[in-house]
């Protein structure tokens, strides 16, 4: 509508919070009479009076309300397209907080930090490697790498960034002294290395040859809450574990572990990166989840 110019509201509401036109124009580097006059070529674009003024005070009409009312708003969605751009622009600077799991964190994350701290000279990063789950926002992280399914939190954005095949594996000594399965339910009959953490027990769901899902059962005697464990205790031959198949890869390649039930499907283990939720994101935030998510998924 003619009259009605972005910058001739953002005038009219400084002169409004300001009381004054004098105050009000100064915010914009303008004179009392332009700020005086920028009201004027509102009200006659809209063709309704928007100020009542006296020699004391600015009074809004009911129609002056509706467009404070308004123009608050377009100012607020103004800023936020300004930071947003800038988020999405501008040079991380600054430390990055990152949790990340111990086996897979070395194995995915760690290279991915490398290539962000080789790109933005500016930054730092904090990278905690740890199976155990902290809280993000109470512990201070920017953004947290999880295992398997994520409990649901209305605070955070949960977003899966890879996803990779689990296997069952054993050392040779370990087969060489025990009956070497054929079945899923000859697990029963030997040591399973689980992982266990805060009271909360892995369970093993497995797929056979013929499709059919079973939950797979064996001797507990060693639970460990971290994944490199687990192998480091497979490797030591105390008994079969259920693991990532990218965390064993050079182990099955130079025989120090084998896999046990080849025809089984063991599923698969995905990793989710945490944040908080906000409608912008940090750069130094956004910048890392963009190249986790190039260089994983």
């Amino acid at each position: 509508m003619k009259g009605s110019g972005v910058d001739d509201i953002m005038v009219f509401l400084a002169v409004v919070e300001a009381g004054s036109f004098v105050s009000g124009g100064r915010r914009f580097g303008l004179s009392r009479s332009a700020a005086g006059k920028a009201i004027a070529r509102l009200e006659a674009g809209y063709g309704t009076r928007l100020l009542n003024r006296t020699t004391r005070s600015l009074d809004m009409t009911e129609e002056g309300r509706v467009l404070f009312d308004r123009g608050v708003e377009i100012r607020d969605a103004i800023a936020a397209a300004n930071a947003s751009l800038a988020a999405g622009t501008g040079a991380p600077r600054g430390t990055l907080r990152v949790s990340a799991p111990d086996a897979l964190g070395r194995q995915l994350i760690l290279p991915v930090v490398q290539a962000f701290l080789a790109q933005w000279p500016d930054m730092r990063v904090a990278l905690s490697l740890s199976d155990r789950v902290d809280s993000i926002v109470e512990d201070g992280f920017d953004i947290a790498i999880r295992i398997g399914t994520v409990l649901p939190d209305t605070s955070l954005v949960s977003r899966r960034i890879w996803a990779g095949a689990t296997m069952l594996c054993a050392a040779p000594g370990y087969l060489a002294d025990h009956d070497r399965p054929a079945r899923i339910e000859n697990l029963t009959r030997h040591t399973v290395l689980q992982f266990a953490s805060q009271g909360a027990r892995q369970g093993w769901r497995l797929q056979d040859a013929d499709g059919a899902w079973a939950r797979a059962t064996g001797q507990n005697r060693l639970y460990i809450d971290s994944a490199a464990g687990l192998r480091d205790a497979a490797l030591r031959g105390l008994g079969i574990a259920l693991l990532p198949q990218i965390l064993v890869a050079e182990d099955l390649r130079t025989g120090r572990l084998e896999q046990v039930l080849p025809q089984t499907d063991c599923g698969e283990v995905s990793l989710f990166a945490l944040y908080p939720h906000k409608r912008l994101l940090e750069p130094r935030v956004r910048r890392f989840l963009d190249l986790l998510v190039e260089t994983l998924t």
